[in-house]
């Protein structure tokens, strides 16, 4: 008496499905082994250049706000909106040197801004487009990584003056607090930061310089 055996083959469908599964897994595999890290340095580079560059553009803000008030602020909508108003920086900003370059091959002449600002990585520094204008200035506020607003202090100085008659006593003491003569843009995100409160070494040095 002899036996069949059913030789049954396998619905194909069964066979697309372990490999569409087969395909998914490969493309999870390559977007967390490879993808992944990748982004992920990316987006840390992005920041911390991102940071950077607008905290240099708070130094130099602090810099022409100290020039015209002889003092730096630590509050920082009166110093971003001292440099998006204020007439003197915008002609700043406007104004083109023109150096006469002499070669022996001929003088040429090169047209150089004064524009102390530096174009950020998400948006340049451009007064002729009303939202690249806007979103730089709102930018300075806040640290890319995570959107919290930039530290800025400065200093506070109390300088006390004695006079004392012949006699030896004292007959008046004099105080002065002198506020702003130094600051400090802190990272809130990083050890990053321009300037030192209590340094005038330090004064509009860059940590990362």
């Amino acid at each position: 008496m002899s036996t069949k055996t059913d030789n049954k083959k396998e619905p194909w469908y069964l066979h697309v499905g372990l490999w569409a599964v087969i395909v998914v897994l490969l493309v999870i595999l390559i977007q967390v082994s490879i993808i992944g890290p990748t982004e992920v340095i990316a987006t840390k580079e992005y920041n911390e250049q991102e940071s950077r560059l607008r905290m240099t553009n708070l130094k130099h803000a602090q810099i022409l706000y100290e020039q015209k008030y002889d003092k730096f602020t630590d509050n920082l909508d009166t110093l971003i909106n001292f440099i998006r108003t204020d007439s003197s920086v915008i002609k700043l900003v406007a104004a083109i040197d023109t150096v006469k370059v002499y070669r022996i091959d001929g003088d040429t002449t090169i047209f150089k801004s004064r524009n102390p600002f530096s174009d950020l990585v998400s948006v340049p520094f451009n007064y002729d487009s009303l939202y690249s204008e806007s979103h730089f200035y709102d930018s300075l506020y806040l640290s890319p990584r995570s959107g919290q607003m930039f530290i800025v202090n400065v200093d506070s100085l109390l300088e006390v003056d004695t006079v004392i008659n012949r006699r030896g006593k004292i007959v008046k003491i004099d105080s002065i607090i002198t506020i702003g003569k130094r600051y400090l843009i802190q990272s809130p995100d990083s050890k990053d930061k321009v300037g030192d409160v209590d340094s005038d070494a330090l004064l509009n040095t860059e940590s990362w310089e």
